[in-house]
């Protein structure tokens, strides 16, 4: 537990000590680009907070390989963890960082992507077989190809599932954190009934992506001083994909004394820790291939747009998404630990999603709804107004403002006898 902890803490305080740098160096280079109609924020803001991610990463994954425990367990296994991360990891970076710095063809992106997740593959960072109930054939083996292809598109699917989620700030570190968290918790839960090495190396995957999200959340809560970008954004998704690829292939009689259904808990988790950024996804290829558009053409109908739009805060709006990464995640991690029927898994789901929807409403004042009365006139703690610009006023009501040339400007002179002109010269 206290390997977890170190490790976490160290990737924490290298990639918080690493952002000042690192947007310092976005700013001298120009990767803080103008401001979009569909963005939220009103201020050119750096990207690049991926650089200083990737910097916190890789310092926790080489101090987790010289501990005691962590180090045993990734020398000792048939994965080479640390330098599949390390190399998969700087090849998504510098994709991220073409594309936040000059822009890149969403196809060229998807390459690097692919073959990010194909050195995973390489070091044999996959999927061996898929676990299912004795009721549906139980699990099924993947040869290498098939292994390959499904690996592949895990690692894709969420990588663009945290891409697409990152629209808020904070939002997408603050999720992965909490998917993270979840994955580590389960992991810990699984250690404690059977010794694979390949839990340890989930557990510590997970502790090192904790620990790189929180050292980066205090820089990119609202108000953000920097975003991550494609280039974090990206990288966490590899990460959180790489955990979860590690702990779902477990050999179902291994875990039976864990739950009534323990079969069921390796696919059920990354579905959880995973929702609302798969969510999102999903209805975004939806949304803009039924308006015959690319799925990967840039709207503002993301779920964090939606919150905004019904009267939610900055703030509030990341909160309320936290609250749902958090729900459904440890829901699943907790009813794996005290076990339950397997019935109870729809009636849970059930539940969390009407929770969602309450959580979601507009806040209600009055009979009216939500914009039936004014605003109290309490403080805004959301800091700079990230809404919309406001309104430029038509040219004639500028001029109306605008000071008469007539008053005593035009009848001063300066000590040399020349007429000074006026502030604001009348117009024809």
């Amino acid at each position: 537990m206290r390997e977890y902890l170190y490790m976490a803490l160290v990737s924490a305080a290298v990639t918080y000590l690493l952002v000042p740098l690192v947007r310092r160096f976005a700013i001298r280079i120009g990767a803080m680009p103008e401001v979009r109609e569909r963005d939220v924020h009103t201020t050119p803001t750096p990207r690049l907070g991926g650089l200083a991610m990737y910097g916190g990463l890789v310092v926790g994954l080489l101090v987790a390989s010289q501990l005691t425990h962590t180090g045993n367990a990734l020398a000792e296994s048939e994965i080479n963890a640390v330098k599949a991360l390390i190399l998969a990891g700087g090849l998504i970076t510098v994709t991220g960082f073409l594309d936040d710095w000059w822009g890149m063809d969403a196809f060229i992106k998807l390459g690097g992507q692919i073959a990010a997740a194909g050195v995973l593959v390489f070091f044999d960072m996959r999927l061996l077989y898929i676990p299912l109930p004795k009721d549906w054939g139980g699990s099924t083996s993947l040869d290498y190809t098939l292994s390959t292809i499904i690996t592949i598109m895990i690692v894709v699917v969420t990588i663009n599932a945290v891409n697409f989620v990152d629209g808020l700030d904070g939002l997408a570190a603050g999720i992965v954190c909490i998917a993270a968290m979840a994955t580590w918790a389960y992991s810990i839960f699984l250690a404690q009934s059977m010794s694979e090495g390949n839990i340890t190396i989930t557990a510590a995957i997970a502790a090192v992506l904790i620990g790189t999200c929180l050292g980066f959340l205090p820089h990119n809560f609202h108000p953000a001083k920097i975003f991550m970008g494609d280039t974090g954004a990206m990288l966490i998704g590899l990460v959180l994909a790489s955990s979860i690829v590690t702990v779902t292939p477990l050999d179902p009689a291994a875990i039976e004394v864990m739950n009534k259904v323990p079969v069921l808990l390796p696919v059920l988790l990354p579905a959880a820790v995973l929702v609302l950024p798969l969510i999102d996804l999903i209805t975004a290829v939806v949304r803009r291939t039924s308006h015959g558009m690319s799925p990967f053409a840039p709207d503002r109908g993301h779920l964090h747009h939606r919150l905004m739009d019904i009267g939610h805060s900055h703030r509030r709006s990341v909160l309320i998404m936290y609250a749902w990464a958090f729900l459904f995640a440890f829901g699943i991690v907790m009813m794996s630990r005290q076990g339950v029927p397997v019935l109870l898994f729809p009636v849970v789901i059930v539940l969390a999603l009407a929770v969602l929807v309450l959580m979601a409403a507009p806040r209600w004042r009055g009979r009216g709804g939500a914009h039936s009365a004014p605003r109290s006139k309490e403080p805004d703690d959301d800091g700079p107004p990230t809404g919309p610009m406001p309104p430029i006023p038509p040219e004639p009501q500028v001029r109306r403002q605008m000071p008469s040339s007539d008053g005593p400007s035009s009848e001063r002179a300066s000590a040399e006898g020349k007429p000074v002109i006026p502030a604001f010269p009348s117009r024809p």
